[in-house]
């Protein structure tokens, strides 16, 4: 790219009220309930612990409110860049990824938190580097896919070049130690290059191996020993290493069917350990109960859905850059909203994954604004060559 293309990728105004009015709204609206509803959430879940710790009830309640308006600002940005500008910068990005996972592990650099290096300290605000790892892994898989789908499908070398990336990648957060965030950028990888037709067999070897190395990485390390067996029974150690699983499976089962009320958890009195980060949605289980839960994950599935139909809408109108972004972001969301469901209640170890856009932390929300952005780009940039009416009735969202 060159100081002369990249005006031309900056919509000018007319372009912009042509964007506001071929917007997915629906996604859109999806996308800003659950986001003000996780807003809420982390505000009720967070009141005690910030009055006991920092003497201020509404501590994390603003900080987040704060990343709330920068990432819906941040996003409105991307929906203005054109695609092509991520295609073209991709290459760019994934070096920054790379630097800043690095860097994270330098002596006097990152943040140690409960024995992890993953953050960089930037004044008042704390960056997560693997979140903008994820983002950065889907634009460079899909827009080396877009150039060289044909190879990756039909020659080892170019299968093997995007694997490389992921190992070293996943290495580098292993290091913090971050097995959570290496999983699933792993996995994002290995289903986007499913998606683009890679042939089963060597797609089933790289899997078997990709499971092999897990469980060797759980089986080595005594504390990921002692997640999975303490997920398995939890009620064996209920005061020690299924702590935090046990009281997250009180709040829920407190909810019932229409829950406590908002603000009247009793879990995350200083029951629940990280009740405004990992466990919201115990928190939200139990002050909102059963209805609350349904409300929220059809939220969620909605959104899954929707990206996933307009990125396959993209493959089969030939955009395949657009297509293979969307394809990673519907996995990265859909994904982590599973595991850390999954967790919360109980029916998977505990990872440490946020619950995008409702959990506490603005490295997390930010990113996953900015990526759902694209998809929301992506999605006009199809209705504005035709590919696609305005009204869609066909699964996903696409024609």
């Amino acid at each position: 790219m060159t100081a002369r293309t990249l005006p031309a990728m900056i919509p000018e105004r007319p372009e912009v009220h042509s964007l506001l009015a071929g917007l997915d709204w629906r996604l859109l609206g999806a996308i800003l309930a659950v986001s003000l509803l996780g807003l809420v959430m982390v505000g009720s879940a967070s009141i005690s612990l910030a009055d006991r710790n920092l003497g201020s009830p509404f501590h994390y309640l603003q900080r987040q409110a704060l990343f709330f308006l920068l990432a819906f600002a941040l996003g409105g940005l991307t929906l203005c860049l054109k695609l092509e500008v991520w295609r073209v910068l991709s290459g760019v990005g994934m070096l920054v990824s790379l630097f800043l996972l690095v860097l994270v592990l330098m002596p006097g650099v990152g943040r140690e938190v409960n024995g992890s290096i993953r953050w960089i300290p930037m004044g008042p605000f704390n960056l997560q580097v693997a979140e903008i790892a994820k983002l950065g892994v889907i634009v460079y898989l899909a827009a080396w896919l877009s150039r060289h789908g044909d190879r990756v499908r039909k020659t080892t070398a170019g299968f093997m070049l995007p694997i490389a990336v992921f190992c070293l990648i996943g290495f580098l957060l292993l290091l913090q130690p971050d097995f959570g965030a290496a999983a699933v950028i792993m996995a994002i990888g290995l289903g986007v290059l499913f998606l683009a037709g890679v042939p089963l067999w060597r797609f089933g070897l790289l899997l078997a191996l990709a499971v092999a190395a897990g469980a060797a990485l759980i089986v080595t390390s005594p504390y990921r020993w002692e997640r999975l067996t303490a997920f398995l029974n939890p009620w064996a150690d209920p005061f020690n290493s299924g702590f935090q699983l046990t009281q997250s499976l009180i709040a829920i089962g407190r909810g019932e069917w229409f829950g406590v009320g908002l603000g009247a958890s009793v879990q995350k009195l200083f029951y629940l350990p990280e009740a405004h980060t990992d466990f919201v949605f115990a928190v939200l289980a139990e002050e909102f109960g059963l209805f609350g839960v349904v409300v929220v994950v059809a939220l969620l599935a909605y959104i899954g859905w929707r990206i996933l139909g307009i990125g396959a809408a993209c493959l089969r109108h030939g955009k395949t850059f657009p297509g293979y972004v969307c394809m990673g972001v519907g996995l990265w969301f859909s994904m982590q909203c599973l595991i850390n469901i999954g967790v919360n209640m109980g029916l998977l170890p505990t990872k440490g994954l946020t619950l995008p856009l409702m959990s506490y932390g603005g490295s997390s929300l930010l990113m996953a604004v900015v990526a759902l952005a694209l998809v929301l780009r992506a999605d006009y940039e199809l209705r504005a060559v035709g590919a696609r009416p305005r009204r869609d009735r066909n699964a996903g969202g696409a024609t």
